[in-house]
């Protein structure tokens, strides 16, 4: 009866030890699982996004005097083409497009648009990006740009705004469900500005 009681025992024990595992592990199993979905995406999935704010805005001769990748509004269309270095993705009368791709497979198309004397009088850029953490980090750089260079914004929910002198900037956040994206808008403030090329 002694041995039955120990046995028994034995048992209990066992099973009590093997309840408490159970639960360990199931706590431990669900702990990575949620882990892995807070963690933000891997850094080779996104590019450097100031790097690519840079690559958006390009370079040019007289960085004062130019919008946007060398060009400025009431330039014609040979300045515009000459200034270009990306792809040329489309060519119609009222606009030159160009397409460019990251490393990272990030894509930035930027569209020229041309009143009917053919200069520039508005330009578009779409920058597709891979993530919502890549997005929020060309926004702020974004923002923190055309706010040294261009002054205090108005800012929207999903749109940011400035403007000086001669350029009026629009950055809005057009992600929607897994696509992520910025576009930027820039028009003359006034129409000496077009006719000053």
């Amino acid at each position: 009866m002694k041995s039955c009681k120990i046995w028994a025992g034995a048992i209990l024990v066992t099973l009590a030890i093997g309840a408490c595992d159970t639960k360990t592990n199931e706590k431990t199993e669900q702990t990575p699982d949620s882990a892995v979905i807070e963690q933000p995406a891997p850094a080779d999935l996104n590019s450097d996004q100031s790097a690519l704010l840079e690559t958006i805005l390009g370079t040019s001769e007289a960085p004062g005097e130019t919008v946007l990748r060398g060009v400025s509004f009431g330039d014609p269309v040979n300045k515009v083409k000459a200034a270009e270095t990306f792809e040329m993705f489309e060519e119609a009368p009222d606009h030159l497009g160009y397409t460019q791709e990251t490393a990272q497979l990030e894509t930035i198309d930027v569209q020229y648009f041309f009143g009917t004397d053919k200069k520039v009088n508005k330009i578009t850029v779409d920058v597709y990006l891979n993530s919502p953490g890549a997005t929020k980090q060309l926004w702020k750089a974004g923002h923190h740009y055309f706010s040294e260079n261009y002054g205090a914004p108005k800012e929207e929910s999903k749109k940011t705004i400035w403007n000086n002198k001669s350029v009026r900037v629009n950055m809005e956040d057009v992600s929607e469900g897994k696509d992520y994206g910025l576009k930027f808008q820039f028009f003359p403030t006034n129409k000496n500005v077009l006719a000053a090329n």
